[in-house]
């Protein structure tokens, strides 16, 4: 698995990884520890571009899941229990973990997982920026 790590202007600035290869148990921890660092150097906000990942494992839904929880804050909107709701209704989605351009197994992989229960998933590049 490559990461290319990009800065993109918005009206908050946001990390890019651009991901190319398998999230899978052999790769899961190396998006992990990518997150790390970023959120070190001060990342707050993050986008996957998927559009070349073709498979993604559970330890791949570990990861993002960890990614999600390193990125939270305990915001109003983005405390447990605001959460724990905005879940149960269906309102709550992170806004500082987003996705970009999964394939149609991908898809139905994080769909399965529940991730895209909390994770918005984007297909225009533009678009996904600006929902920061």
């Amino acid at each position: 698995m490559n990461i290319a790590v990009s800065q993109q202007p918005g009206r908050v600035p946001v990390t890019v990884f651009r991901i190319t290869g398998e999230i899978n148990t052999n790769t899961y921890e190396q998006l992990q520890e990518q997150a790390r660092q970023a959120f070190a150097a001060g990342a707050r906000n993050l986008l996957l571009d998927l559009s070349e990942v073709p498979y993604v494992s559970s330890a791949g839904i570990r990861a993002l899941n960890n990614t999600f929880n390193l990125l939270r804050t305990d915001a109003p909107g983005e405390n447990a229990e605001a959460m724990s709701k905005g879940l149960r209704d269906g309102t709550f989605k992170s806004p500082h973990l987003k996705l970009l351009n999964p394939s149609s197994v991908v898809l139905k992989t994080l769909n399965m997982a529940g991730v895209d229960m909390f994770l918005e998933v984007h297909t225009d590049f533009d678009a996904a920026i600006a929902s920061f």
